[in-house]
């Protein structure tokens, strides 16, 4: 215990002497050693997973792609004669869902960005898929290549972000049929951390996972033993899942890839005006696409995904970061682990500006997430406006609350040093610690150091320009990109990624289907 306080300490102080560069806390997978909080006991639990057997027997999830229906069909699901409707029998979905594993590891091309996915352990990924992107000087501008790759340097840079979760903002300016073979190669360069497709299409999964054996430089076999990509499938709700989702899904689990099912279900408008109503459908649809998945592809690398919120009644907005949310992040943390499955969820708010709404709206998700014992976390640093829009600056207000997060579920080290018996002697009654020996031999390493926060007093932060949070994340978000070095890269490899891409796009990239 003491021989890991002390490499802690160390690791502290390398960060913090690092000539000119920003301050923050060395890359680490996290594990959550607090225990899972659980929201509804065990009858109101059983009874969301009644309700969603009952939708799944009675109703049923329309899939709308033939493969599909011929899978399922195989399986023992009824399939209803000219429609893309499927009714399941409760021990057919119990019995497909037992086989999606409860632990995996994501490769990354660099060994050191590793993650294990599963249990206690749990992942922050950059905002994915904004139309829009901001900064101070900027202002809101619709996404663009120049934008995008300079979130993933920024995603890269941020010790905290372990993954990319799709493309932060989306590169509007690059034609939309090549647009992933740009993209995916960028993020492949300028990161060297596992990273996200969309499951837009066979071709284009197939364009992704061809991307990701490149830069890995293994074989197609090692790749399918070895999950290196990601995607998320939303499913259409109320009760639907689209061909061009089916087809990625198929796809990524041939290649034992990891797939995400999460049912996008606002409650209000996509699931019922009640939480019990959202919860219940959110449930149905996601192990409706858990068991497909299993059929398709037994065995291969899934997770239960919650994105339920509400809406603002008023204005038929998507509301985030809300006590609703909070709750509905805590049950679907209880449902993926009655089900043994891994689960995501997202740190969201509503938020038009980086602002003090944006702020405690993501505080207000990120503990749901923590106590739930989320395994990945979409949209951790940087989604601002509803998911409308990828912030700079508030990508890295969210790697200050990250970072909080991250030192505050270290385990607190208890031992001889830390107690500090001597100490106390030592300044007795009526003294203080300032000049204490104690104090002196940590006083670099003791305490969490900030990336962003300010913490001098009023009149010291008055002369030194009386910055707030978002002009100093303004700062320090130019700093990371003009310090900004790509991770390095086998030439070779380098070189067949190009030629891939150039041959893709002469054969008309998506449009060669």
């Amino acid at each position: 215990m003491e021989q890991q306080e002390r490499s802690r300490r160390r690791q502290r102080s390398r960060q913090r002497r690092t000539p000119g560069g920003i301050r923050q806390l060395p890359w680490r997978e996290i594990e959550i050693k607090l225990q899972s909080v659980n929201l509804i006991d065990e009858e109101a639990l059983e009874a969301i997973h009644r309700a969603s057997l009952q939708i799944l027997s009675e109703i049923g999830i329309d899939f709308l792609h033939p493969e599909a229906i011929a899978i399922l069909k195989a399986t023992g699901a009824e399939c209803e004669p000219g429609s893309s409707r499927v009714r399941f029998d409760p021990d057919l979905v119990m019995e497909l869902v037992a086989k999606a594993p409860s632990r995996y590891r994501l490769h990354a091309r660099n060994p050191a960005h590793d993650l294990q996915i599963g249990g206690p352990f749990m992942a922050f990924c950059s905002v994915g898929s904004a139309p829009n992107v901001s900064d101070l000087e900027g202002g809101r501008r619709p996404g663009n290549f120049k934008d995008y790759a300079d979130m993933i340097r920024i995603m890269q840079a941020l010790n905290v972000v372990h993954l990319h979760g799709g493309y932060a903002v989306e590169p509007q300016d690059l034609p939309p049929a090549t647009r992933h073979l740009d993209a995916l190669s960028t993020v492949g360069t300028l990161s060297d951390k596992v990273f996200h497709a969309y499951s837009l299409g066979r071709t284009r999964i197939l364009d992704a996972l061809e991307i990701v054996r490149i830069l890995r430089g293994v074989s197609q076999e090692q790749l399918a033993q070895e999950p290196s990509l990601f995607t998320v499938v939303n499913t259409s709700s109320p009760l639907r899942l689209d061909g061009p989702m089916i087809e990625g899904m198929i796809e990524m689990g041939r290649m034992g890839q990891m797939v995400a099912i999460t049912p996008f279900t606002l409650s209000g408008a996509m699931a019922p005006a009640s939480l019990a109503g959202a919860l219940a459908q959110q449930n149905a649809e996601a192990l409706a696409g858990i068991a497909f998945g299993q059929a398709a592809n037994p065995g291969s690398p899934m997770m239960y995904g919650g994105f339920t919120s509400n809406v603002d009644m008023k204005s038929g907005a998507p509301a985030f970061g809300t006590p609703e949310y909070a709750k509905a992040v805590l049950v679907g943390g209880q449902l993926a682990r009655r089900y043994g499955i891994p689960y995501r969820s997202s740190n969201v708010n509503a938020s038009n500006c980086v602002d003090a709404q944006s702020a405690y709206e993501s505080m207000m998700s990120l503990w749901p997430v923590v106590l739930s014992r989320t395994n990945l976390v979409m949209h951790a640093a940087g989604w601002l406006e509803g998911g409308l829009v990828a912030s700079f600056e508030k990508a890295i207000v969210d790697a200050e609350m990250l970072q909080h997060m991250s030192e505050t579920l270290q385990p607190l080290v208890v031992n001889e040093a830390e107690l500090a018996l001597d100490a106390i002697r030592e300044v007795g009654p009526a003294g203080h610690f300032f000049g204490a020996a104690h104090t002196l031999e940590r006083y670099e390493t003791a305490f969490y150091a900030p990336l962003l926060s300010d913490w001098r007093n009023f009149e010291s932060w008055r002369e030194a320009g009386a910055q707030d949070a978002t002009a100093r994340a303004n700062r320090i978000y130019k700093q990371l990109l003009a310090e900004f070095e790509p991770p390095p890269l086998d030439p070779a490899i380098a070189e067949e990624l190009d030629a891939f891409v150039a041959r893709r796009k002469r054969e008309g990239g998506a449009l060669a289907a």
